[in-house]
């Protein structure tokens, strides 16, 4: 739990938090306004984001450089510390308005910054303590006797450090943004990836098969410890339209999310439905939106079992070479995409350079396609808005 003096910056206890923002101010007077929002056209964006939700539109989430930022925004000094450059309110928030604000978001993108820290930041806030390196976060399991002495019910605690620590940053980026850009969600994450984080990968798949009963029971655990983190963030980081945004880029009216399992990379269909279908299905049906991130090939032996969970509405593909040759723009993926819309699934393809979106749309349609593309250029983006008018 955290303890702090009023008077200073960090908490005695964990040198991590900042809670004074979350006990001082820094609370919004209002849910998140749109209305300020650095968007041209808005409202047709959110149309076309609810009816690929719906399987029926395109979403073209496209950036770029933009030709001429849009506030006149200094560029924060780099902290000296990783701590405060994961982690400082101030230089978070900043440092979101500056990439905000020199980004041209095109087509259906939204203006926005993001909370999200570790991948996976539900197991944080479940006591798995973070190692910090330049470029990621790492978590270090705690339980080490799962029928023993760690076997302790795991629970939201709104006193945690690092819950303390993403609250303060979500009030104070929601406050710089002045209704300028939309904050994202912490990364929650949900069922077996969590548990990993806080077991141990080796670990908790030997768990599965010799004891299958405490995994499931954990999930169970999860599951509960999600909706209280979801429903503690959405009173900050929900909108006026009464919606909210997350990673992976997506809106939606009520509870929306990115959803996932990249475990299952290593096991399969049977245990899939066992131990990460029934918790699953129960968090998609409980949010509003939910969006399936699915992570590289050797998770495709389970997509059946994805398939089958009624309530998820769209699912994402992320090639393993998706960040260098092969993104989601790629003719070998067509054939994929195709079978997730035949299953009555929305698709979401990242990573699709700018000469792959006509031959794309062309070749699987345009309806229910969520496309994220990064433009070199302004000039490039909205040549390439142009094209893909014609597929409205």
């Amino acid at each position: 739990m955290c303890v702090m003096d009023d008077n200073k910056n960090t908490c005695d206890a964990c040198g991590l938090c900042v809670p004074k923002y979350r006990r001082q101010g820094g609370t919004p007077e209002s849910v998140m306004t749109t209305q300020t929002l650095w968007k041209d056209s808005l409202d047709t964006a959110l149309k076309h984001h609810l009816e690929w939700w719906d399987h029926k539109s395109l979403v073209l989430w496209l950036t770029s450089p933009a030709d001429r930022p849009l506030a006149d925004v200094t560029k924060p000094a780099t902290p000296d510390s990783l701590r405060n450059r994961w982690f400082d309110p101030v230089y978070c928030a900043r440092a979101a308005l500056y990439t905000v604000s020199h980004t041209y978001w095109g087509g259906d993108s939204l203006p926005m910054g993001g909370v999200w820290k570790a991948a996976g930041d539900l197991g944080p806030m479940l006591g798995a303590p973070v190692e910090l390196s330049p470029n990621t976060i790492w978590m270090n399991p705690i339980i080490t006797k799962p029928e023993g002495a760690d076997d302790r019910p795991l629970r939201f605690d709104p006193d945690n450090a690092y819950v303390c620590t993403l609250m303060a940053i979500a009030r104070e980026m929601v406050r710089v943004s002045e209704g300028r850009f939309m904050v994202a969600f912490p990364d929650l994450v949900e069922n077996i990836d969590v548990l990993a984080s806080l077991r141990g990968t080796e670990d908790l798949l030997m768990d599965m098969v010799e004891r299958p009963e405490w995994v499931e029971r954990k999930v169970w655990e999860i599951n509960r410890a999600f909706y209280e983190a979801f429903d503690f963030f959405l009173e900050v980081l929900k909108d006026d339209r009464g919606g909210n945004i997350f990673v992976f880029s997506v809106w939606g009216l009520g509870k929306t999310a990115k959803v996932q399992c990249d475990a299952c990379s290593m096991f399969g269909p049977e245990m899939f439905r066992r131990f990460v279908s029934p918790a699953l299905t129960e968090q998609c049906d409980w949010l509003d939106y939910a969006l399936y991130h699915l992570d590289g090939e050797t998770c495709l032996s389970n997509l059946d079992a994805l398939l089958e969970i009624e309530p998820l509405q769209a699912i994402e593909w992320t090639p393993m070479f998706a960040y260098s040759t092969e993104g989601g723009g790629h003719p070998k993926w067509y054939d994929l995409y195709r079978r997730i819309k035949k299953a009555g699934k929305s698709v979401q393809a990242i990573c699709v350079k700018p000469n792959e979106v006509i031959p794309l749309l062309d070749a699987v349609g345009p309806e229910g396609m969520f496309i994220t593309c990064a433009a070199t250029s302004e000039s490039e983006a909205r040549a390439l808005e142009e094209k893909v008018a014609a597929y409205r």
